[in-house]
């Protein structure tokens, strides 16, 4: 007797831990050590067990089968789903470092950079900013160069490569781990920086950084309502219409013929090679210049000029202003103008003889001159100023 009443109360557990298996099934479909011990203890009592542990190694089953299935791969609409989110992170990813003026996150670089990116602050325009600033002809600034790099603040002498615009110096190396520059454009530097040509630093080779944070919205949101993706290539139609709607909303009227065909030919301009396309920060150039030309007044567009820039054009001026009384002739004005570009223009042969005083000229060179600073030789072309 007392062997029977062991079996029942064997028989007894192992329904109970059935139960118990059934009703947390979910939870332990990773193991299914306990669903086993169990069978194997019914084995060993009564019959009316057996149905039960069954039952819960076909659930087991059925569970490892879904699994199975799981990691085969998600569906054709997961992947869709998941590569539209890829594309909007990628999008939004694109706009925060347009408005921020970075070139990439400090996350992003790849992990054999060390060094961080600067935070690019945008400016501010003053109270003052339009009204006319006194700039002397005969004195002249020379700003010198800093003495450590403007990355690591090391001092190493030769070793420093000075930009042409700003007074900051940088050593070749530090650049590289920015990830700044490419190897063609590391060189081109070290070829450069030393010479009459010069070389402008990330942060006066690019343009945009002159605007404010409004004026960045402005052009952002002409950006948005065009459908043009920040980073992406544009094919001519692109800058088409683009213009269409910059027109539109500027003077409230489509292009002319005469210039449609003049946005065609900056296009052509850009597109050097034919590819067919025009890069990204080509087309952000001219449309940054273009919001300097539009909100800025000469005046304000003078007092971004830097000391290195005023000497240049001080020393411009003075070589056209051959009897030194201060004034050149209008086409001599255009000359230097498209000099900073290294190519005439037919105007420039004008023989147009407005004088020109050296406020005048340094006021009207300010767009020309701002123009001039990207190291890139396709931003030296006749611009539509």
């Amino acid at each position: 007797m007392g062997v029977l009443m062991s079996k029942k109360q064997q028989v007894e557990k192992v329904q109970k831990c059935n139960a118990v298996v059934s009703a947390f099934q979910a939870g332990l479909k990773e193991r299914p050590a306990p669903a086993k011990q169990a069978e194997g203890e019914v084995e060993e009592g009564e019959g009316p067990a057996k149905p039960s542990a069954n039952h819960d190694k076909k659930n087991t089953e059925e569970a490892e089968q879904e699994e199975t299935d799981n990691s085969a791969g998600p569906s054709t609409s997961q992947q869709g789903s998941a590569a539209a989110r890829d594309d909007c992170k990628v999008n939004q990813e694109a706009w925060s470092r347009l408005r921020d003026g970075k070139g990439v996150e400090p996350e992003d670089l790849d992990k054999s950079h060390q060094l961080t990116p600067p935070a690019f602050v945008r400016p501010k325009r003053e109270a003052d900013d339009d009204q006319s600033v006194e700039v002397e002809l005969e004195k002249k600034e020379q700003p010198p160069s800093d003495e450590m790099c403007d990355v690591c603040e090391v001092w190493t002498a030769d070793d420093l490569y000075p930009c042409r615009i700003c007074t900051r110096v940088f050593h070749d190396g530090c650049l590289r781990e920015l990830g700044y520059l490419r190897a063609e454009a590391l060189q081109e530097m070290r070829d450069t920086a030393h010479t009459v040509t010069g070389w402008s630093c990330y942060y006066c080779d690019n343009l945009n950084l002159l605007l404010t944070e409004e004026e960045m919205y402005s052009l952002m949101e002409t950006f948005k309502q065009c459908k043009i993706i920040p980073e992406s290539c544009l094919v001519s139609d692109e800058l088409l219409q683009y213009r269409h709607f910059a027109s539109k909303q500027q003077f409230d009227k489509d292009l002319t013929d005469e210039q449609e065909e003049e946005v065609l030919a900056q296009f052509a301009a850009l597109d050097p090679e034919k590819k067919g396309h025009i890069e990204w920060f080509d087309f952000l150039y001219f449309e940054s210049l273009a919001m300097l030309k539009k909100f800025r007044t000469e005046n304000s567009l003078v007092r971004l000029l830097t000391g290195k820039e005023r000497d240049k054009a001080r020393s411009v001026f003075l070589g056209l202003d051959l009897d030194q009384d201060g004034v050149i002739t209008r086409a001599e004005c255009r000359q230097a103008q498209q000099s900073w570009f290294h190519k005439l223009n037919k105007d420039s042969q004008s023989c147009n003889v407005r004088p020109v005083t050296w406020a005048d000229f340094l006021k009207e060179s300010g767009i020309y001159i701002i123009a001039a600073r990207p190291n890139s030789s396709a931003m030296h072309i006749r611009l539509p100023l």
